[in-house]
């Protein structure tokens, strides 16, 4: 590990608005603050809003200057990256900001029924080899349900045509409420200032995807906690073209 990765990892330690527990920690010791983060972090009854894959945290820390009537919690795993976000929130003095740090795979571990509002998926890897890995696939859907309320808001915004894709099948086929869906979001029109505000945030790196003329997609929809989840059954093309640090992407032509 670099020495500038170690010394983030050291100064996140002291921050206050920064909560680690990977899954090595959290198989020893319990989240206590599991269905009490409104008393105890945050002070107030307002909503939390997931970011789930915060990557840097720049999408949770604006969210949370534009609504300072809402609690944003940033999660991810990778620590060095959440340095930025976690340091910008305490600078500017949001209290309205969390981060956690740990894998998303155990989420349900760190927040009790009904205690999270809406979540945000903010260019999440597609994970076009493994559907258990998308965040938008079944199996996540069902973590998503231990916490979210009944009818939820989930949101994803996506550089990538497949999870884009895969994600629309998934709604379709099982019939969720489906709110917005734009495969253009910069050339779309007819979209409300309020939901214009929101979607005009624009990461680093989404911005770099801009710079290269890929369209930026959109969808949110609501999740019921009732009903058994189906995965779709398709071939979808993958993406032909590698996203800034991520993996190289498959060189089969379709994927499930």
């Amino acid at each position: 590990m670099g020495k500038g990765k170690l010394q983030k990892f050291a100064e996140m330690e002291t921050f206050s608005n920064v909560f680690q527990y990977p899954f090595s920690v959290i198989e020893n010791v319990p989240f206590e603050m599991k269905g009490h983060w409104r008393e105890q972090y945050f002070h107030n009854d307002n909503p939390i809003v997931l970011e789930l894959g915060c990557g840097k945290g720049e999408y949770t820390v604006e969210l949370a200057r534009l609504y300072p009537q809402v609690n944003f919690i940033g999660v991810d795993i990778k620590g060095a990256r959440m340095h930025k976000g976690a340091k910008e929130a305490l600078t500017a003095g949001l209290s309205n900001v969390a981060f956690l740090r740990t894998n998303i795979e155990i989420i349900d571990r760190f927040f009790a029924k009904d205690e999270v509002q809406e979540i945000w998926l903010t260019f999440s890897d597609p994970q076009m080899k493994n559907p258990r890995k998308r965040l938008t696939s079944t199996y996540f859907m069902n973590r998503y349900r231990h916490f979210l309320v009944d009818g939820g808001l989930i949101h994803l915004k996506t550089d990538s045509n497949f999870l884009f894709t895969y994600t629309t099948y998934m709604v379709e086929a099982n019939r969720l409420p489906l709110l917005f869906r734009t495969e253009d979001l910069y050339h779309t029109d007819g979209i409300d200032e309020e939901t214009r505000k929101i979607l005009s945030i624009q990461t680093f790196y989404e911005a770099q995807w801009i710079a290269r003329g890929l369209n930026i997609r959109y969808m949110k929809f609501h999740l019921p906690q009732q009903g058994e989840l189906v995965e779709p059954d398709v071939e979808i093309p993958l993406d032909d073209y590698r996203s800034f640090h991520r993996d190289k992407r498959s060189s089969l032509e379709t994927s499930k």
